[in-house]
């Protein structure tokens, strides 16, 4: 009896020891029990650090930055010289004139083996001479295969072999955020490329060009980057560089645009097969009806456009539409804004037929029209300021 006591007093006493010894060793190595203890139990657990997916643009730039080409032009200028004051106060004098180069600069993206160029019109507009340097130092004449002045679209032959082509994307996956890039020959300094993102998307009525479906981007875009490239993070073009705002008297910066690559490669598409763009053309110009001019038609905000000039034997003229009309559908779609129309008649192949829905005098009125094709805008030198 007494040896079965001891025995179970001494069971006792060690597994209180065993216990007080687990404890302190599990108090001192927590990481023993496969978790780790916070030392300050109360602050809140941090979020994780977010993965930075891409610390360079350098692949891209890489693939990209080749087929972008420096373009400088020239051509004489002939101006009238001022006369003598002498010759003035005795009597006639024969005008005397003198001729001056003016040189530009711009940018252009090689899109084919071929050497096709595009570029922006305002770049090569009234040039007597054209000539392109290739990222590799190669210089040669190129000719213009076609110019666009309705897009500001211009497409240039190079011939030199063995040339790189710029990978072609697509602009309407393009989303706010998206980050691009801007390669061109800002200032003359060849190559340079610049970082921002896009800023907005389906910008128009900036007064640049007839037909407008701008990237608005806030990547750097100066004097001679016009007909550069805008490339997204992978290298493939998005959009051809064109203009930025004024950034005369303190305006705005960062604020870029670009034509988008699905617009350029339709106009693209044209000029190399048939030498110029062919688009609808009913012969009257369109304007946005103001809010408070809807108010006093009786219709709601951007329901309708007026129509501010029309073309004398054009096919609205023959139709009966004259100035001040309201024009509210085309082909029984509702006309939201000018552009929206402008665009839609451009859409429509010459030889087609189309209603025409409008109030004269608010009286209503639909009008069969046949579509003509648009004419050629006279082609003069510009620069929208990129």
């Amino acid at each position: 009896m007494h040896n079965t006591r001891f025995l179970v007093s001494f069971l006792i006493r060690a597994a209180v020891v065993g216990l007080a010894a687990a404890f302190l060793v599990v108090w001192w190595k927590p990481a023993l029990l496969g978790k780790t203890v916070d030392p300050v139990q109360s602050a809140p657990t941090a979020p994780p650090r977010p993965v930075v997916a891409v610390q360079s643009f350098a692949d891209a730039v890489a693939r990209a930055a080749p087929a972008v080409v420096n373009i400088y032009t020239a051509r004489v200028v002939t101006e009238r010289t001022q006369p003598p004051a002498l010759n003035q106060l005795f009597g006639d004098f024969w005008p005397s004139y003198r001729q001056r180069v003016e040189r530009s600069l711009g940018s252009g993206v090689i899109v084919d083996r071929a050497g096709t160029v595009v570029t922006n019109q305002h770049v090569i507009a009234g040039a007597d001479s054209i000539r392109v340097q290739v990222a590799d130092g190669r210089i040669a004449s190129s000719t213009i295969v076609g110019q666009d002045p309705d897009t500001d679209i211009a497409i240039l032959h190079l011939d030199i072999d063995k040339l790189p082509v710029m990978p072609l994307g697509r602009s309407d996956t393009l989303r706010v955020g998206d980050i691009v890039l801007a390669i061109g020959n800002p200032y003359g300094l060849s190559q340079t490329v610049t970082q921002g993102i896009v800023s907005a998307t389906g910008r128009g009525q900036l007064g640049l060009a007839t037909f407008e479906n701008f990237i608005q981007t806030d990547a750097a875009i100066n004097l001679g980057n016009s007909g550069g490239a805008l490339i997204d993070a992978q290298g493939d073009l998005v959009g051809i560089n064109t203009a930025v705002l004024n950034r005369a008297y303190g305006g705005p910066e960062g604020i870029g645009f670009a034509i988008p690559v699905n617009l350029v490669r339709g106009v693209m598409e044209q000029i190399l097969k048939q030498g110029h763009v062919v688009r609808g053309w009913l012969g009257f110009v369109p304007q946005d009806v103001s809010d408070e001019q809807a108010a006093q038609l009786g219709i709601a905000a951007g329901g309708g456009v007026t129509v501010v000039n029309i073309l004398v034997k054009s096919p609205a003229f023959e139709a009966g539409v004259r100035p001040g009309d309201l024009i509210t559908a085309l082909g029984h779609e509702p006309v939201r804004s000018s552009q929206d129309l402008v665009s839609r008649v451009a859409a429509l192949p010459p030889g087609a037929q189309v209603e025409l829905e409008g109030r004269h005098a608010r009286a209503p009125y639909k009008v069969n029209l046949k579509v003509l094709e648009r004419p050629t805008r006279p082609m003069q030198p510009q620069n929208p300021g990129g």
